[in-house]
C-alpha cells in the first residue's frame, strides 16, 4: 500500500488526530524518528558527526544525531514565534532555539559561537534572500576539517514543481548586490504557481494579504533540482575560494524529496 493511499484511508476514517497523537508518543519513546522515515538517507551522513555542532532551522525536525554530538540550535524565530507562525505544526516537537539570527539581515558571527565541528542546515537555503552569502557564512563558522550538511528540496517533489529553476547567475547577482531582503517578485512567483486562484483573482487586497503571509512564513524564494543544487554548491565553492569537497550525496531520484549533501572543509 502506497503512503498516499494510507493517508487517504486515515483521513476517510477520521483517524488523523489519533495518528498525530500516536506519532507524538512514539517520538517521545524514540521509536519513531522526529524527522520521519522518508529521511532515512540522512542517517549515513549523521553517523559521521561528532563534537560540537550548530543546526540552523531545525524547527520541528532536528537531526537525529549520535550521542557524541553536542548540538546548538539557530533560527530566525523563537520557539514561541514559530508556534504562532506555523500552527499546523505540533508545538511539542519544536526545538528550543539558542540563537535567533535573521540570515537575510544579520550574519551568523558574532551571534553564534564558532568554531563548530559540524553545521547542519536542511531546507533553509531555499528560504533566504542571499543563498551565496549564507553558504559563505556556514563555512566561516566551521572549524578546520569541519563538516557541513546542507539539503534543499528538489522541485520535482514539492509544490515548486511548476516554477523555473533559479540560475547561478541570478544568485551571484544577489550576492554582488548585497541583497538582504527577499524581493516581491520571488514571492509573487511562489503565489502564482502555488495559489493561482489568488494570484489571478484580480483582488488586490487578497493578493497583498497573501503576499504578507508568504513573507512572514518565509516561503520558498529560490528553486532547485538535485542537479542544479549540486551545480550551485560547486560554483559557489569555486567563486568563494573555499577549500572544501563533497563527501556524500543523496539525490531526489533515490530519496524522493531532496538533494542532501555533506561537505568537508579542508584542515588547517
Amino acid at each position: 500500500m502506497s503512503p498516499t493511499t494510507t493517508v487517504k484511508i486515515i483521513r476517510a476514517l477520521g483517524l488523523a488526530s489519533f495518528v498525530k497523537w500516536l506519532k507524538k508518543v512514539l517520538v517521545g519513546l524514540k521509536l519513531w524518528p522526529r524527522d520521519g522515515f522518508r529521511h532515512k538517507h540522512r542517517k549515513q551522513a549523521y553517523q559521521l558527526l561528532s563534537g560540537r555542532g550548530l543546526e540552523i532551522g531545525a524547527l520541528h525536525f532536528p537531526a537525529n544525531l549520535p550521542a557524541t554530538c553536542k548540538i546548538e540550535y539557530c533560527d530566525a524565530n523563537s520557539k514561541q514565534d514559530s508556534e504562532k507562525l506555523f500552527p499546523e505544526l505540533d508545538s511539542n516537537l519544536l526545538v528550543d532555539v539558542d540563537y535567533i539570527v535573521n540570515l537575510d539581515e544579520e550574519r551568523l558571527f558574532p551571534k553564534v559561537k564558532p568554531p563548530y565541528d559540524f553545521v547542519i542546515m536542511n531546507h533553509v537555503i531555499e528560504h533566504v534572500a542571499n543563498p551565496l552569502s549564507v553558504l559563505e557564512q556556514l563555512f566561516e563558522v566551521l572549524g578546520p576539517g569541519g563538516l557541513l550538511i546542507i539539503a534543499a528540496p528538489d522541485k520535482e517533489f514539492t509544490f515548486d514543481k511548476p516554477r523555473q529553476l533559479t540560475s547561478f547567475s541570478h544568485l551571484l547577482d544577489e550576492y554582488k548586490r548585497g541583497v538582504s531582503f527577499v524581493e516581491d517578485d520571488h514571492y509573487l512567483d511562489f503565489i502564482r504557481h502555488t495559489a493561482p486562484e489568488i494570484f489571478n483573482s484580480g483582488d488586490a487586497d487578497m493578493l497583498a494579504a497573501t503576499l504578507k503571509s508568504v513573507r512572514d512564513r518565509r516561503e520558498h524564494a529560490h528553486v532547485w533540482s538535485s542537479e542544479s543544487f549540486l551545480d550551485f554548491l560547486g560554483e559557489s565553492i569555486k567563486f568563494l575560494g573555499v577549500n572544501a569537497k563533497i563527501e556524500y550525496v543523496s539525490e531526489a531520484r533515490s530519496n524522493h524529496v531532496e538533494c542532501f549533501v555533506l561537505l568537508r572543509k579542508a584542515g588547517a
